[in-house]
């Protein structure tokens, strides 16, 4: 599905997704990642099931307030114990399929909310 911003921008937005994809402002990424308004981050995870408490401590340092962590082609949620350290820093975690992770991601976004996207692919 392609997805378009309403007006250019220099921030960072998802422009469309797939399974195994996201363009962001129309360059394709088909690795793992982490997507503020203002960067993009290589996230070095290898899957869902392998995540870990320092997956996620990355999150820390970005100054946001939210994140969205997309899982995949299905919505799955993170242990508690995987997003603790978030947690304790008052930064609130969603878990959406990939598709609704891009959309919430965008509409935050353009809202200039402290928002940032974990994206795993299939």
């Amino acid at each position: 599905m392609k997805l378009h911003a309403a007006a250019p921008t220099h921030l960072y937005t998802i422009t469309g997704y797939g399974a195994d994809f996201v363009q962001i402002n129309a360059e394709r990424h088909t690795n793992h990642l982490i997507v503020t308004p203002e960067a993009l981050h290589p996230w070095s995870v290898r899957h869902f099931d392998a995540l870990t408490p320092d997956d996620f401590s990355v999150l820390l340092s970005l100054g946001v307030d939210v994140v969205i962590l997309g899982t995949g082609t299905r919505q799955r949620f993170a242990h508690p114990r995987l997003i603790q350290h978030l947690t304790q820093a008052r930064i609130g975690v969603e878990c959406m399929d990939l598709q609704a992770a891009c959309r919430t991601y965008n509409i935050l976004m353009s809202e200039e909310r402290k928002v940032a996207a974990a994206l795993l692919f299939e």
